[in-house]
């Protein structure tokens, strides 16, 4: 059988091939590289997320970490011995009792059952003051001693005497979550609001009795500053409204309900 004659490339079209084939394998390369570079920072993103997360988890539950208790930015300072009364500074609530985070709970003011959201992350100091009382049975048969009709709209309460002179055997500072007002104005205290009561221009006054805002009401600072506002009445607040539209007794605008009103109850979660 004759043998067939091969046909030869031209040089030109063999040089211009082997020109393209060496690209390409320079271009399977990278996109080989690319392929592994994309895969390993995936890993290494991963990688680092996850000890990230470890790290964070270790920090805040087994490192120094920032503090649950962040929001106590203060410490009680020993207050005055008033002349006669024993010191008392052991007995204030710790501040970190509130674990700076709101709390629910419940007042019962004769046939109002109130329900409460407190401010522990805003006002620690007087949540957890609250919350002590509260869950101690301190306010178990307490009344509220005064009611103001006029002018600011709240009722007192909290005062075992009930006269307006009676606490827990102790008091406290600072003052916390005052609401503000701009220059000229006076702050006002919205419906609802819980608010500590205090003696006049004493911010380390505060002890058991609080007020319940019952209408928004424009409530003046004194040379200290406003009142802590520690909590809200988030629902019941109407069950008030026997007590409130009583009035004042001897017909005034701010003193003894003519309605007996007395805390039943006190809890918080």
């Amino acid at each position: 059988m004759a043998s067939k004659k091969s046909k030869s490339i031209d040089p030109q079209v063999a040089a211009s091939l082997k020109r393209y084939e060496a690209k390409q394998n320079v271009t399977d390369h990278r996109v080989s590289v690319r392929a592994k570079d994309n895969r390993l920072a995936i890993i290494i993103t991963a990688a680092v997320f996850v000890f990230a997360l470890l790290s964070q988890y270790t920090y805040f539950n087994f490192g120094p970490g920032t503090s649950p208790y962040a929001c106590v930015t203060f410490t009680q300072t020993k207050n005055p011995v008033e002349q006669g009364k024993p010191a008392n500074l052991g007995q204030i609530p710790d501040a970190k009792m509130s674990e700076c985070k709101d709390r629910t709970g419940s007042l019962l003011i004769n046939n109002a059952n109130l329900k409460l959201s407190l401010h522990g992350k805003l006002a620690p100091q007087a949540v957890a003051n609250f919350m002590d009382l509260a869950n101690n049975g301190f306010y178990s048969s307490v009344p509220c001693h005064r009611l103001v009709t006029s002018g600011i709209y709240v009722l007192q309460c909290g005062d075992p005497k009930g006269n307006g002179t009676g606490g827990p055997g102790y008091h406290f500072g600072p003052i916390e979550n005052a609401p503000t007002a701009p220059a000229g104005q006076v702050p006002t205290y919205k419906k609802g609001w819980l608010a500590m009561a205090r003696t006049s221009n004493k911010a380390d006054s505060m002890g058991s009795q609080f007020f319940i805002v019952y209408k928004d009401s424009q409530i003046p600072s004194d040379t200290v500053g406003g009142y802590t506002v520690f909590g809200e009445i988030t629902s019941g607040l109407d069950g008030l409204n026997p007590i409130i539209n009583g009035g004042v007794k001897g017909g005034g605008t701010d003193g003894a309900p003519v309605v007996t009103a007395t805390i039943l109850k006190a809890s918080v979660k």
